[in-house]
Order: structure tokens, then sequence, then C-alpha cells
């Protein structure tokens, strides 16, 4: 039962908006659609193989159902803090939520390609809105003091869908068929928005401005056409001609986007947060590197185990669990981390540590011991989930109230297409590799030079936190 005592002016605020004294379980409702929407990510691909057959097509087909979700999201993603200040922000959340999870099972229901495709696109609209108004829910009734503790709670789904996914959804496709890896969103779908219901306060309507088409448009093609660029990027021949097209035509469109969004008095996607010190290092540079590097890992780890060291599937799906462990190994610490060395510290000598442990993947060779092997990946896994954890959330450490939708907008889109870039850029820098050496297929030595790429990049985006004021996100730790 909710007391009138609990409600607090956030003295941290530079405004009078009235905010709860942190809850548990506001974050651990959010976290619990997170969790959601990252499982269902990680768990589509150990079924892909058992869809085509049952849809008449390859696996390579399916891969549009992907694309498609990723489309969706990006497209639909500038306009979520509209529709929040149009209807309210727990409404819209519940509403995405059940659109999600009436979409995931129509994804089981599906008897064919089209329908499928369609079904994803469902999903990728759904969860577009799902994951910046979950965000903005979170920091209306947060005060900045107790950020952290919330931000441990909703990160956990990022770090732990990866390891439950591919194993859970491996297990369901094997015994029960592909097609509950969907199904699956049901009850948790259902729980989480009956959740949100109970402990979400209600949030008013708010008078929202007349809807930015203009900006909605040029947002939306940008997002898609350099998603799909990238996407396509790592394909040979004419394809790759047609990505490098799509992504000019992105970026031609993002400069439009971006000078009608300064110049609009109500832009659909408000860029002000981006003038504040923690979102420009926290989400654009260098935060924008590292979650993309971060994205790739789980790419280029599997690759390295079954193409670099010969390695069986399955062995080699027992190591990715052993890097997955390590990050949510050394979650329970990282709050106190922070509070001892503060985020400027964390995220540059954290950054350099992560650059570390990508160079050893470049040396490491089949040969090692095994005990070398588990320390490299525990290594890896630890300062993913530190790096991870400090960036998500220094990211709004002076965002005042009245910017918090605002940020939580810029800050999904810029996080989404950080995950949507990692893999393909790591798969053309493969794809390169492979051309220099002039090998007929992929080996050890070009994953040796994808590593060695994303170890730079790491090392270019840690010195960029040497900038970092000292003093950002104190408030938040407690430091003085």
């Amino acid at each position: 039962m909710r007391r009138e005592d609990d409600i607090l002016p956030d003295v941290t605020e530079a405004s009078s908006t009235p905010v709860r004294r942190y809850s548990p379980a506001i974050a651990l409702v959010l976290a619990l659609a997170a969790f959601m929407q990252n499982l269902d990510g990680a768990i589509i691909n150990t079924s892909l193989p058992q869809m085509a057959r049952s849809f008449g097509v390859t696996a390579l087909d399916l891969s549009l159902g992907i694309t498609a979700y990723m489309l969706a999201s990006a497209a639909m993603s500038p306009l979520a803090s509209w529709l929040a200040i149009k209807a309210g922000e727990r409404r819209v959340m519940v509403l995405a939520m059940l659109v999600f999870t009436a979409a995931s099972v129509w994804c089981g229901l599906a008897r064919g390609l089209p329908e499928f495709v369609l079904a994803r696109i469902a999903q990728g609209l759904a969860a577009a809105v799902m994951s910046p108004v979950g965000m903005t829910i979170m920091l209306r009734y947060t005060p900045k003091s107790e950020l952290m503790r919330a931000q441990s709670v909703t990160v956990w789904p990022a770090l732990s869908a990866p390891v439950i996914g591919p194993v859970l959804g491996g297990y369901i496709t094997q015994t029960i068929g592909w097609q509950w890896n969907f199904w699956l969103n049901l009850p948790v779908g259902l729980i989480a928005a009956l959740a949100i219901l109970k402990v979400v306060p209600p949030t008013p309507p708010e008078d929202a401005p007349p809807l930015d088409w203009k900006g909605l448009v040029l947002c939306a093609v940008a997002l898609t056409c350099l998603l799909a660029g990238f996407q396509r990027s790592p394909e040979p021949g004419s394809e790759r001609f047609l990505a490098f097209g799509l992504m000019i035509s992105g970026a031609v469109a993002g400069v439009f986007a971006v000078r009608h969004l300064r110049a609009h008095e109500t832009p659909i996607l408000s860029l002000e947060p981006l003038k504040r010190a923690s979102m420009r290092y926290g989400a654009l540079y260098p935060g924008l590197v590292f979650r993309c590097l971060f994205s790739s890992a789980p790419f280029l780890l599997p690759l390295l185990f079954q193409i670099g060291f010969g390695l069986s599937p399955a062995v080699a799906g027992s190591w990715m669990l052993g890097y997955f462990c390590a990050n949510l190994g050394l979650k329970p610490f990282t709050s106190a981390i922070l509070r001892r060395f503060g985020f400027r510290n964390v995220l540059f000598f954290n950054g350099l540590l992560a650059a570390l442990s990508l160079l050893v993947c470049v040396f490491v060779s089949p040969h090692e011991s095994v005990l070398l092997l588990v320390l490299t990946l525990v290594f890896a896994g630890a300062t993913r989930s530190m790096e991870l954890t400090a960036l998500s959330t220094v990211m709004f450490a002076d965002v005042s109230a009245d910017e918090r939708r605002a940020a939580a907008g810029v800050s999904s889109i810029l996080q989404q297409a950080a995950s949507a870039a990692g893999v393909p850029v790591m798969a053309f820098c493969l794809s390169v590799a492979q051309t220099a050496y002039g090998h007929a297929h992929l080996g050890l030595a070009e994953l040796r030079v994808a590593f060695l790429v994303s170890a730079v990049l790491a090392l270019v985006a840690a010195v960029g936190f040497a900038r970092m004021p000292e003093g950002l996100g104190s408030e938040m730790t407690g430091r003085v």
C-alpha cells in the first residue's frame, strides 16, 4: 500500500517535480520487461534451422525476420517519447508489453515466412517503445542518489539473457518445438504487464505538442538505412555496394534530421540532453564504441573457439557460458567499486583492462592451457560487466528531471544502433581480412585481426574517458 510520505521532492534534481524514493519493485518489474526482450533476441538463433524446415525455406532466408525486427524497432523508436506524453507512461508501457506478447504468440503460430516476418515487425514496433519508456519510468521514480541501486537491477537482463537464451532455446527446440521459444513470452509478458499496473503509479497524459512528422520521417529513414547498411556490409560483391549506398543514404538523412531537430520548436526527438557531459560520454563517445564492441563479443568468441581452435559447438558453448558467468559474477561488486573510485577512474582504467582482454585474444592459441583460457574469459567477462554497468548509470548523472524523457529516448536509440552495428562491423573486418590474406575460408589469422581491431578501438575509447570531469556522477556515488 502506498503512503503519502513515500512521495518526496528529489533535491538532487533541478525541478520541483515530486519523485518517489527508490522502489525495488519498480526496478524489478522493468528488469523483467527488459529480460523478455533480451531473451527473445538471444533465444531465436538456436531455433533457426528447425524454423527453416517448418517454413520450407533456408536458414539464411529466416534472417529476414531478424532484420525486420531491427528495422521496425529503429523506425518506431523516435516516436516513443511523444506517445508517452500523449497517453501517459504507464499506459503506453503496458500496451507495448501486451503487443509484444501478442506478437510473440503470433510468431509461434506463423505458418510461413511472410507471416513470421509480419509478426517480427509487430514485435519490433513494441520493443522500440518498451525500452525508452521503461527507462523514463525508472528515472521519474528514482532519485539520482539511488540510481546505481536501480541500475544494478535493470542491467542484469543484458548480462543474463545471453547466458540463459542459447541453452534454454536449444533445449526447448529439441524437446517441445521451436514455437515454445516464442510462446514462453506469454506468461512472462502478462505477469510483467500486471505487475506494472500494480507497482507503477499512473501518469496522467500531458498536453503533447503537434506530432513532428518531418522529424519522424527523417529519423526513421536515417536509422533504418544505416542499420540495414551495417547488416549487409559483410556480404560480398554487389551486396556490399548496396550496403555502402544504404549507409551513405542514412548518413545524409541523418544530417538533415539533426538540422531539423535542432531548428524545430517541438522536435520528435530532442537533442538537448546531448549537451550534458554525462550523455556525451556515456551514450555518444566513448560509450557508443564500447557498446558496439561488447555486442560483437558473443559473435567473435564462438568463432575463435570453433573455427580458430577447432572445438565442437558444445564445447565452445560451455566456454561462452564461463564468459557470461563472469559478467554476472562481478555484478554484486560494481556499485561498491564505483563508490570507491568514481565513474571517471573506473571507466578509464577498466576500459584499458577491457582493451587488454581483447588484445590477449589475439595471441592465445589452441595449445594454451585450460587455466589460461579460463582466466582470459573471466577477465574479459568481468571488464565487460564493469564497463557496461558504469556506462548505463553515468549517462543520467547530470540530466535534469525535465530532460529525463528526452534523455531516455536519445540514449535508447544510440544503444540500439551500437548493438546492431557491433556484429556487422566485426563481420566486415573478417571479410576484409580474408580477402587480404587470400584465404578461401575463414581462419585463425582473420579472427586475430578482428580482435586486434577491437582492442585498438577499445583503447581509443578508454583514452576518451580521461577527459571526463572528475566529479561527474559524484551525486550518485556519494564521493565528494
